[in-house]
């Protein structure tokens, strides 16, 4: 057992019981603290929230806004990062603290707690890489494939038409999340990286036996539903980069999402859509060839109703 205590604070906009299921994975994993910003009002995950002692909820409204004397930032981006750098700067009541979206799970093979505590003092941050969920399947992932010489050829093998445009074959971010040990000075915390005055923080790459479970794509309902936003405002928006530079023949997300709907409408979407994130017995194969296909059954509903059991839709 060790005494480090760690904490996360994540900037939501998402109904009730994703909130709660997020909330009470962290608080089972071990979080000692959850600082809670939520993006608009939502009085059915708020009342569950305020009630748990290791929940700080906050409603992101216009008084909030004006208490913090600034405007409400335009982008869902900005505001989490004015919320997650708001949350470091609280009296600390932990000594790690990690940014992450509602859909994001940390999933470790021993407690967090632990493993931070086995990190050196220097450097103070420790970045947790992602496995992505297959589609249709909550307990399904498949790992981050880390850059080396190795990569372009295992995405291409693993998704033949489409692998070639892709980061480590992920619909989303490859960077993850990143502890930071708190108390430092003039820290501000970005989406995928934490700085201190104006200067990228020096973090460990990658911590072996615990990864950052991204739900990015539940159904092709689910995905299709959220593409439109993604592609004009967020994880596929224009100004993101390319897979490599476009003078190599990269394409960023949006550009490719460009083309295929340019192609072949939205029966191209799910073309894509099936070969890169649906569970099917063929991608399985192929990730599990290559040692990537991961199973964890992340028990949901389960955490849901020991850790808010009033919650109605638990």
């Amino acid at each position: 057992m060790t005494d480090v205590k760690w904490g996360l604070t994540s900037t939501i906009l998402a109904p009730a019981p994703d909130i709660l299921q997020f909330a009470a994975h962290h608080i089972e994993a071990g979080a000692h603290r959850l600082y809670i910003y939520l993006d608009a009002d939502n009085a059915e995950a708020f009342v569950h929230l305020d009630a748990h002692p290791k929940v700080r909820v906050t409603v992101c409204d216009a008084k909030y806004w004006r208490q913090r004397k600034r405007d409400r930032p335009d982008t869902h981006q900005l505001r989490q990062t004015a919320n997650a750098t708001h949350a470091y700067n609280r009296k600390a009541e932990v000594d790690w603290l990690i940014h992450m979206d509602v859909d994001e799970f940390l999933v470790s093979e021993r407690p967090v707690a632990d493993i931070l505590a086995d990190r050196p003092a220097d450097p103070p941050a420790t970045r947790i890489r992602p496995m992505e969920q297959l589609s249709g399947t909550p307990s399904a992932f498949k790992a981050f494939v880390p850059n080396g010489p190795d990569r372009a050829r295992i995405v291409a093998d693993i998704y033949p038409t489409f692998g070639e445009y892709l980061k480590g074959g992920f619909l989303s971010h490859l960077a993850g999340k990143v502890f930071v040990r708190t108390g430092l000075p003039n820290i501000h915390v970005r989406i995928h990286n934490v700085f201190q005055n104006g200067k990228m923080l020096d973090c460990d790459d990658r911590q072996d036996g615990i990864d950052l479970a991204h739900a990015h794509a539940k159904s092709w309902e689910d995905w299709i539903a959220a593409y439109r936003y993604r592609v004009t405002k967020g994880s596929y928006r224009p100004e993101l980069g390319p897979n490599r530079p476009y003078e190599k023949g990269g394409l960023s997300m949006h550009d490719l999402f460009q083309m295929v709907e340019a192609e072949a409408g939205e029966a191209g979407l799910r073309r894509f859509f099936d070969e890169v994130s649906a569970d099917t017995p063929r991608l399985r194969d192929r990730l599990t060839a290559h040692g990537l296909l991961r199973e964890t059954d992340l028990e949901l509903d389960r955490k849901i109703a020991t850790h808010f059991p009033d919650f109605a839709g638990s």
